[in-house]
C-alpha cells in the first residue's frame, strides 16, 4: 500500500507545530483495528496506521479551532478519509471471496424459508455440504463483506452497468443516500432483531461501543478470529434479509 514518503510527512509535520501528533497516535490504531473487522485479511493494519497517521498530520495542518469543532472529531473524518482513500486502490473482496458470500447467502435465505427461523451455524454448514471447521474458514475469507457495495450491481463476470457512472446528475441521490432513507434504517432495525443473541451482542458491541475485534472477543471468551467470523456471518445474515434493497 502506497503512502506519503518520509519527507512529505516531515513538511507536513513543520506545519503542524500547534497540535501534538504524539499525543493523538493511539487514535490512528483505533479507527485502524475498528475499520479491519470489515477489511479482507490481505489488509495490513499497520499499513492502515501508516495512511491514518499522515491523515492525522494533515488534519493537523489543517484544523481551525475557531471552527467550534474538536480536534478529535476533525482528525477522525480526515483519518477514516485518507485510509478509505487507499484501500479504494485495491479490491476489498477478491473475486472468489465474492462468490462465496453469494453461497452463504443463498444457504442462509433457503434455511429460513424451510425453518422460519435464522439457522445455527452448523446448520449452514450442512446446508453447504462443509465441514463446521471449512464453512469457518470460508466466512474468514469473506471477512470485508459489507451490507452493500457497488459490486452488487454486477454478475460474477462484471458484466452489468456501472452505476457510479450512470450518476450524471451531481445532485441525484447515491445508493449512500439511499441508505440513509428511514424505511431502510427501520428495516436494518428489525433485521437486527432477527438475528440469533450472539450475532446481535457481536454488532452491538462493535458498531454501538466501538469495540474492536480483540476487545469484543475478550467479551465473548473466543479468539480475535473467531469474532471476525461472527461479524462476517451477520453480515451475511443481514444481507439476506435485506436482498430488496441491496
Amino acid at each position: 500500500m502506497a503512502v506519503a514518503n518520509k519527507w512529505q510527512a516531515y513538511q507536513l509535520h513543520s506545519q503542524s507545530d500547534a497540535i501534538d501528533i504524539n499525543q493523538h497516535a493511539p487514535l490512528v490504531k483505533k479507527l485502524a483495528s475498528m475499520m479491519m473487522a470489515r477489511l479482507p485479511a490481505s489488509v495490513d493494519i499497520n499499513d492502515l496506521i501508516q495512511v491514518g497517521t499522515i491523515g492525522l498530520i494533515e488534519a493537523a495542518r489543517q484544523f481551525d479551532s475557531a471552527q467550534g469543532v474538536l480536534f478529535e472529531t476533525f482528525a477522525s473524518q480526515r483519518i477514516r478519509g485518507a485510509m478509505l482513500d487507499e484501500l479504494r486502490r485495491e479490491d476489498w473482496l477478491p473475486r472468489q471471496a465474492r462468490r462465496n458470500v453469494r453461497q452463504i447467502e443463498s444457504a442462509i435465505h433457503q434455511l429460513e424459508q424451510q425453518l422460519g427461523r435464522s439457522p445455527a451455524e452448523g446448520e449452514i454448514a450442512d446446508s453447504l455440504s462443509l465441514p463446521l471447521s471449512d464453512y469457518q474458514a470460508m466466512l474468514a475469507e469473506c471477512k470485508g463483506l459489507t451490507l452493500v457495495h457497488f459490486e452488487d450491481f454486477h454478475d460474477d463476470e462484471g458484466n452489468g452497468s456501472n452505476q457510479i457512472a450512470n450518476i450524471v446528475d451531481g445532485d441525484a441521490a447515491t445508493p449512500l443516500d439511499n441508505l440513509a432513507e428511514d424505511h431502510f434504517r427501520s428495516a436494518l432495525i428489525d433485521a437486527i432483531k432477527l438475528l440469533p443473541e450472539r450475532d446481535q451482542l457481536v454488532m452491538s458491541l462493535y458498531y454501538e461501543q466501538d469495540l474492536n475485534l480483540k476487545e469484543i472477543g475478550a467479551v465473548l471468551g473466543v479468539s480475535e478470529s473467531r469474532v471476525s467470523q461472527l461479524h462476517s456471518q451477520a453480515i451475511a445474515r443481514l444481507r439476506t434479509r435485506l436482498r430488496d434493497w441491496t
